[in-house]
């Protein structure tokens, strides 16, 4: 196992210690938890979890790996089979294309997204606002398109605002970008009366992306943080993303 190898693995061994109080809780409400992985990779999370929790017992429990590069997706299908690990399904779509697929099933307890690419992780979570998703686990990653509108409105924004020095460097834009999306997105899902939780995975030298967010659907009030999602995007000129974070 090479060296990035095991960083990936140490960072899933610590994830399954956040995810394991919430699968306890997700087979409180129902004993055949479905849980569906986006932009699952090798699926080494899938593979982790089903291997610590999900194969006893066998109570009909599945988990579905999401991803678009179909050579993943039979290498972990073969992997699964020599394991007889029956409970996962491996599905060749990108996470966009799995909100209207009919190959996942009605009901979804748990949605993850470890270092899903693009905007899957955005994909991901209208994927569990359109299922309504009790519990989203999602560590972000590719935040560039909120940098990519910072940047395109900077010369705008300069006059206006003394705020905007925060992202007027090119490598302020994109580490304040990658802040922002991670900020509304957290924003986002207050908005549908999830709780979050925000927090480190893991120590900085094993990955840079390293943001761990934790959403459970608690019907709390919504007013008062999509007042809140308004007025950052404006503040920040974004007012053109709104209809990125305004889903579900």
């Amino acid at each position: 196992m090479n060296q990035d190898s095991r960083r990936k693995l140490k960072q899933i061994y610590h994830l399954y210690q956040f995810i394991e109080p919430l699968l306890q809780e997700a087979r409180r409400r129902h004993p055949d938890i479905q849980l569906v992985d986006h932009g699952a990779g090798k699926s080494y999370l899938g593979f982790i979890l089903y291997d610590l929790f999900f194969k006893t017992p066998d109570n009909g429990s599945h988990i579905y790996s999401i991803e678009r590069r179909d050579e993943l997706v039979n290498k972990s299908r073969e992997l699964a089979a020599r394991l007889n690990f029956s409970g996962m399904t491996f599905l060749d779509l990108r996470v966009a294309e799995s909100i209207g697929s009919s190959l996942l099933p009605a009901r979804v307890d748990i949605v993850t997204a470890l270092h899903a690419c693009d905007t899957a992780t955005d994909d991901a979570i209208r994927f569990a606002l359109k299922k309504q998703v009790p519990t989203i686990v999602l560590i972000p990653c590719c935040q560039a398109e909120v940098a990519a509108v910072l940047r395109k409105n900077k010369g705008d924004q300069l006059g206006k605002n003394a705020l905007t020095e925060l992202w007027r460097h090119p490598l302020h834009t994109r580490e304040f970008g990658s802040h922002a999306t991670n900020v509304l997105r957290c924003l986002q899902l207050e908005a549908h009366g999830y709780q979050v939780t925000v927090t480190e995975l893991v120590g900085w030298e094993h990955s840079l992306k390293n943001e761990l967010i934790i959403a459970q659907q608690k019907g709390l009030p919504r007013k008062r943080p999509t007042e809140r999602l308004h007025e950052v995007l404006h503040a920040l000129g974004l007012e053109e993303m709104g209809g990125r974070f305004f889903t579900g």
